[in-house]
């Protein structure tokens, strides 16, 4: 069930699929107190629903997310910087760390404007989806600041650190087209079409191998580290998955020339 329309965040779940919605269209989804709080909050229940599968992350309206509420900041700044800025560390950090260690998959459906904090959502998911008509950006230095919600990590992992530097020193509005051509974005499709082509990819996943999704992420968080290490964790867990009701009969399902059924164990 969805909670109440006049909630910041919408939380809906079915087969196994957690869709999780900013509410504030109305503000381009700006995150303020109320949002990042709900958001948090539904991010960390769905690290504890043992029923969850993959989640969907997406947005009312005509924008995914422009970041920070700079009307909500400016007040906070009247008291100081400090109280300002506590935000990081109150909501920013505790969130962008809830959502990547889900050990689920998380699905980001992008559209329109994706800026700052709300790039750094986009980019906390697994796979992002883009509207044709999404553009990203960073827009920190444009206020005077210069990163927060995880983009310098993610954006030089994802893009290296020439581009990343780009990104961030100049804060340019970029693409959709541009984002896909980085490899930003998983995938670019006509904005009539991004909602059910993010629900369709979520539901597959929410259908798959979630043993294997969780060792698939875990194998990517490490993988800067060196090969023989690598080699090893791979070597750990397809012993470990080799035992699973899920392997064994997808292997079956292959030599029957039949679809396999996923259960998730």
């Amino acid at each position: 069930m969805s909670t109440p329309t006049t909630d910041p965040v919408l939380v809906e779940s079915a087969a196994g699929l957690v869709t999780i919605t900013l509410a504030r269209a109305e503000a381009a989804n700006a995150l303020n107190t109320a949002v990042k709080e709900a958001l948090l909050a539904a991010v960390r229940k769905v690290g504890e629903d043992s029923t969850a599968r993959a989640v969907l992350l997406r947005a009312e309206g005509k924008h995914f997310c422009v970041g920070q509420d700079l009307a909500e900041h400016a007040d906070a700044l009247r008291a100081g910087p400090g109280p300002a800025m506590s935000t990081i560390a109150e909501h920013y950090n505790p969130l962008i760390t809830a959502l990547a260690e889900l050990d689920i998959p998380v699905i980001a459906a992008v559209n329109g404007a994706c800026v700052g904090a709300g790039l750094g959502l986009a980019l906390a998911a697994d796979i992002r989806v883009a509207a044709d008509n999404a553009t990203f950006a960073t827009a920190f230095t444009g206020i005077g600041l210069a990163s927060d919600s995880g983009l310098s990590h993610a954006l030089t992992r994802s893009l290296g650190a020439g581009r990343a530097a780009g990104l961030l020193l100049l804060g340019d509005k970029i693409t959709a087209e541009q984002a896909e051509s980085w490899g930003l974005v998983h995938r670019r499709v006509p904005a009539t079409e991004l909602a059910q082509t993010a629900r369709t990819i979520a539901a597959r996943l929410a259908a798959g191998p979630t043993a294997a999704y969780r060792a698939v992420k875990d194998l990517i968080r490490h993988s800067d580290d060196e090969l023989d290490g690598a080699l090893e964790r791979e070597r750990a867990v397809q012993e470990e998955l080799g035992a699973t009701d899920d392997h064994r009969n997808a292997v079956a399902a292959f030599l029957d020339k039949t679809t396999p059924v996923f259960t998730g164990r």
